[in-house]
């Protein structure tokens, strides 16, 4: 079998698509033995593109983005889609079953210090029509630390990808009230990314295939199966926290069949990054994005 180099800038449930072309056996099916890791706290996975250690990653528009606005010219592109939405629920201390945004007014939440999470967040605020600065954040670092911070008690809400909070609600430690990603729409969330000259190689044909089938897996399978297959990506998760987790974002459908990244959620993003001010201009799609291989 040929190896394949994956890294994930961030692993969560809500990366599936990714994760199951492993767990449901695509990529061996197709020839390819996968190597996968995760980026550094801090680094983004685009990095290891650059030093040759990985062939593709999970990333984000948004990295392109950052990079262009610096003036560098990229040998990069983003060439699929990962998900269509925001995947970050917000989880309360109690169950509110009529739970409203204007509630985070005053209110003490625990959020990612920056990034895309942050950006999206404002965003959702903003269509939500409350003010952001009348919240009170609470900043504690990245995802582990904000999930210990909620359980010791830290904060009225909390925001975080699936499965932490299904499995805080598993803990008896919150319920989970909202979904950003229903606030703010369709959007290029997240996307796989690779060289471009990678590309045109036979090993991008091969994933490509792989890729394509286990997005109609992640749509037409039950969430329990799916499930199973992941588990032993995630340890430290219950098998029904992590159930519960994937039939939401099939709910949510933020794992559209489709592989490619449409021009409408690449608008999407840079209008959500322009209302953030951190959009140096408007580039044009073909800067930042490829049509996939044909696979």
């Amino acid at each position: 079998m040929q190896e394949i180099n994956i890294q994930f800038t961030l692993f969560s449930a809500f990366y599936s698509p990714l994760i199951s072309t492993m767990s449901g056996g695509f990529l061996e099916a197709e020839g390819l033995k996968p190597n996968w890791s995760i980026s550094p706290p801090g680094v983004s996975a685009m990095a290891a593109l650059d030093d040759g250690s990985a062939d593709v990653v999970q990333s984000a528009l948004s990295q392109g983005l950052n990079a262009l606005g610096k003036g560098e010219v990229l040998d990069t592109t983003h060439f699929a889609q990962i998900n269509e939405m925001d995947g970050f629920f917000l989880t309360g201390r109690y169950a509110d079953p009529v739970f409203d945004w204007h509630k985070l007014e005053g209110a003490e939440v625990v959020l990612f210090g920056g990034g895309q999470p942050l950006i999206m967040f404002k965003y959702a605020c903003h269509k939500a029509g409350i003010d952001f600065d009348k919240i009170q954040v609470i900043n504690v670092g990245g995802a582990v630390a904000m999930d210990q911070a909620f359980r010791e008690g830290k904060g009225d809400y909390i925001q975080q990808q699936g499965p932490f909070p299904q499995q805080l609600e598993e803990d008896g430690f919150g319920h989970i009230v909202a979904q950003v990603g229903k606030q703010i729409g369709l959007c290029g969330f997240s996307s796989l990314a690779a060289k471009r000259d990678w590309l045109g190689t036979d090993s991008a044909a091969a994933f490509m295939r792989a890729y394509r089938k286990t997005r109609i897996y992640m749509n037409e399978t039950p969430a329990a199966e799916i499930a199973r297959a992941e588990k032993p990506y995630f340890p430290e998760i219950n098998e029904v926290a992590l159930r519960d987790c994937i039939a939401t974002y099939q709910q949510l459908g933020c794992w559209t069949p489709h592989v490619e990244i449409t021009f409408e959620a690449y608008e999407a993003t840079l209008d959500i990054y322009a209302y953030n001010g951190t959009l140096a201009k408007r580039y044009d799609y073909d800067l930042v994005c490829s049509a996939p291989p044909a696979g």
